[in-house]
């Protein structure tokens, strides 16, 4: 049978195209990345969404930290803190870490090669976020064909596929999507400030906001924290 990892940091995106994996491959797995984020409370909310979900996950360690150059990563590079997404700014973000969808994918096609696995799926999009390299159509084909060049499929019949349907969908458009499929936003993290309780300052905050803000819906992880006192 046909299995599908997907690359899952437990934000709004990658939670989607988990449900939407599941929605028609039972046999769907997630694989979560410890980088050396600051954000590493993503880890664990993409482990409680797994679990809840009842589907295997793993953990791979890969140390990006050691690379720097990001807001996410390099502690002598600070978090932009904005009140509204008009004030992000153009041009690469600092929030950009240096290849490290191109890295994440190479990782997951080296466990989808050991795994019997034909299909890596993304929550990539551009719509909200344009200014990112690693995760527009372009560079999702040629890691395609770089992964099926490199590894034992180029001597099979049978390829690995990279699955990323929400390229050219809006992150409203994305959660309506998901919605539709089911999905639980309530643990999905998305604040770059290392808390779960959303800064509301980053543009990861702030996109989010904008999102549910368009889809006329109250973002159901501040319901869940106001449910538990925590907001």
């Amino acid at each position: 049978m046909e299995k599908n990892i997907v690359l899952f940091s437990g934000g709004i995106d990658s939670t989607t195209a988990l449900y939407w994996a599941l929605d028609f491959d039972k046999l769907t797995s997630a694989l979560t990345f410890d980088y050396g984020q600051k954000h590493r409370v993503e880890i664990g909310a993409a482990q409680r969404i797994a679990d809840m979900l009842e589907i295997p996950h793993k953990i791979l360690h890969v140390d990006l930290e050691q690379i720097g150059g990001s807001a996410l990563t390099d502690s002598s590079v600070s978090l932009p803190q904005m009140e509204n997404v008009s004030q992000i700014q153009e041009g690469l973000p600092t929030t950009y870490v240096p290849f490290r969808n191109g890295i994440f994918l190479a990782l997951a096609a080296a466990w989808a090669e050991t795994n019997n696995i034909t299909g890596i799926v993304c929550g990539f999009n551009v719509i909200d976020s344009p200014n990112y390299p690693d995760t527009r159509k372009t560079f999702v084909k040629a890691m395609e064909k770089a992964i099926n060049s490199g590894t034992g499929a180029a001597l099979r019949r049978k390829k690995i596929g990279i699955l990323a349907p929400f390229l050219n969908m809006s992150k409203s458009a994305i959660i309506k999507k998901g919605l539709a499929l089911g999905t639980d936003y309530s643990y999905s993290i998305s604040c770059y400030n290392g808390s779960e309780i959303p800064c509301q300052k980053c543009s990861s905050c702030l996109l989010r906001q904008k999102a549910w803000e368009e889809t006329g819906m109250k973002d159901p992880l501040f319901a869940r924290l106001e449910k538990e006192g925590r907001l």
